[in-house]
């Protein structure tokens, strides 16, 4: 007797669900895509623990007749492609035609549906994929689909369900995606008696974000169209103090996705401005051709494959490097003092002067004041929400306080300048290497046997910063030059910061990485320290060097360089406004 044998066509269907159906999520977005493939303008999610005991889709699409919903819970059965040529260019959210039939196999399943204009519906109930009854029955226009005790048929699949509570997060997860992808159709998402999420339909993603995520000052704009694609969508600010992490939701043709192109663009775009790590809060949307891009690569339709990778790759990059260069300052927002009423002051006498400006150790002289604020004419900076501001002075010499016309601007000194020097030191990395300082005594440096190795390993990328370093013995190194931006002794503590740095870094990172910290941290130990007193000029120099950086809210390594006081802030706080 042969060892092939053909499987029956109930098990074939039940290993054929395992690649469609993974939870009680995978029914949702299947169903829902139904639904927005059938011109749904309003669709309604229920479930019951999570989805394990129910799911049910509601939506008022075009319905279908008798023989079509029949055909639907067949294998192999679409409405939406119909030869092969229609893989390469396809529009719609489902084309696989296994998702019903697949559904259907491991659950009690249940359709009813109406075809727009007809008299009456079809009700169609499987259990476990056999057919158990066919009707003609009143029903509104669109369609219902129930899906109750997935997996009852197969015990071991359902083990592995979570929690009730899990698996509604994964339900809430994907509706919140699909409404945000589909901002004109209405979505409700209800979990036994309570209702988890509510939009109505809008009429920008604007809307749609607000009803998902609230007020969200915090994200910047990203619009961006070229060589056919257009990409529109919100990504967190460089100088938001949230969570490093983030909610992304990536859009292919109105299509969620996970794809290792857009999600490295991503990073690649942040990591031109910081050094820190992060996995931004990112909301896009990518348009492009449907021949452009290969849906057909994944069983649940989560992967696409770009005809011009590298191009997808550029455009992303591109437009959140964009953003990002627009990005915001912090606000801050006063709380007005309750004190006491202060006593009537006493009238000015005869010849006292009542109010001015003094001479102080930042602005000696008002002749200087004068010629110093016109000397800061407004030129085109790289970063045009910083505008051309005027310092006032320092707090605790190490913040300095600094106005224009939309309010007063607080700048970390040390953190505006590391900025200031990073983006120089990597301009000029592009045009050869940094300035170095030969020393008449090399420095003897003692570090650990893992920073050793991570530096000589480095030694090259050392160089064309100024560092020339060598292994001394043991996990000693000899260093005979150093930049020119540091002095000796910062360039003892620089070296062994890199050490640190450089170790975290995998030894697979492209060199452009290593450059970035390396610059970062030469940057960071070159830059102006707290506690230290600055001249008018200093503080004037540093502003106007800020004004010019592509980057100018945080710091290489995601600090932020300064919060404003805005002007409405501060009218709103004297009851101006």
């Amino acid at each position: 007797m042969g060892k092939i044998n053909r499987l029956p066509s109930d098990l074939a269907n039940q290993i054929a669900a395992g690649e469609v159906v993974e939870r009680p999520a995978s029914i949702v977005k299947e169903l829902v895509e139904n639904a927005i493939d059938a011109g749904a303008t309003r669709v309604a999610v229920h479930i019951e623990l999570g989805g394990k005991k129910q799911v049910r889709v509601d939506d008022d699409g075009e319905g279908m007749d008798p023989d079509d919903a029949r055909l639907a819970i067949e294998r192999h059965a679409t409405s939406k492609i119909r030869r092969a040529d229609d893989l390469a260019a396809i529009a719609t959210m489902g084309f696989r035609g296994e998702a019903l039939p697949s559904i259907a196999s491991v659950s009690h399943f249940a359709l009813r549906t109406r075809a727009r204009g007809q008299q009456s519906g079809t009700d169609i109930r499987v259990n476990g994929g056999t057919i158990a009854s066919i009707a003609e029955v009143g029903a509104p226009e669109g369609t219902r689909v129930e899906v109750n005790d997935v997996f009852y048929n197969l015990p071991a699949r359902r083990k592995f369900l979570k929690s009730d509570g899990a698996e509604s997060a994964q339900v809430s997860r994907v509706v919140t995606q699909l409404a945000l992808a589909h901002p004109a159709i209405g979505f409700t998402l209800t979990s036994g008696p309570r209702t988890v999420l509510q939009c109505p339909p809008s009429v920008s993603m604007r809307d749609r974000l607000f009803q998902l995520y609230g007020d969200r000052a915090d994200l910047l704009e990203v619009r961006k169209e070229a060589a056919g694609i257009h990409l529109t969508g919100y990504v967190a600010a460089l100088a938001e103090q949230g969570p490093t992490r983030g909610p992304q939701n990536v859009f292919v043709n109105r299509r969620i996705v996970k794809d290792r192109t857009i999600a490295h663009a991503i990073i690649d775009a942040y990591s031109m401005a910081s050094i820190k790590e992060r996995s931004p809060e990112v909301h896009l949307f990518i348009e492009m051709p449907p021949d452009a891009v290969d849906v057909n690569v994944h069983p649940t339709k989560a992967e696409v494959r770009f005809r011009e990778q590298s191009l997808v790759h550029e455009v992303v990059r591109r437009a959140v490097m964009d953003a990002l260069g627009q990005g915001g300052v912090p606000q801050l927002q006063l709380r007005p003092e309750t004190m006491a009423a202060p006593p009537a002051a006493n009238a000015p006498l005869p010849g006292i002067v009542g109010s001015g400006v003094y001479p102080n150790r930042w602005i000696p002289d008002l002749v200087r004041l004068k010629a110093d604020s016109e000397s800061l004419a407004p030129r085109e900076p790289l970063a045009p929400l910083i505008k051309p501001m005027i310092p006032l002075g320092q707090f605790r010499d190490t913040f300095i306080i600094a106005i224009d016309d939309e309010g007063v601007a607080i700048i970390d000194q040390h953190v505006a300048h590391e900025r200031v020097l990073f983006e120089r030191v990597m301009e000029r990395l592009t045009t050869g290497r940094l300035e170095s300082q030969r020393l008449l005594i090399p420095m003897i440096v003692d570090v650990s046997v893992a920073e050793h190795d991570s530096l000589t390993a480095r030694a090259a990328e050392l160089q064309q910063f100024g560092f020339d370093i060598e292994s001394f013995g043991g996990s000693s190194l000899k260093v005979t030059a150093v930049p020119a931006l540091l002095d000796v002794n910062d360039s003892t503590a620089a070296l062994l910061a890199l050490a640190h740095d450089l170790e975290g870094l995998d030894r697979g990172a492209k060199i452009q990485d290593a450059l970035q910290r390396i610059a970062a941290t030469t940057a960071c130990h070159a830059a102006v320290k707290a506690n230290y007193p600055l001249s008018y000029e200093k503080m004037t120099h540093i502003l106007e060097e800020l004004r010019a950086t592509a980057y100018s809210t945080v710091c290489p390594h995601g600090r932020p360089v300064m919060l404003r006081l805005t002007r409405r802030e501060i009218e709103k706080n004297f009851e101006r406004i």
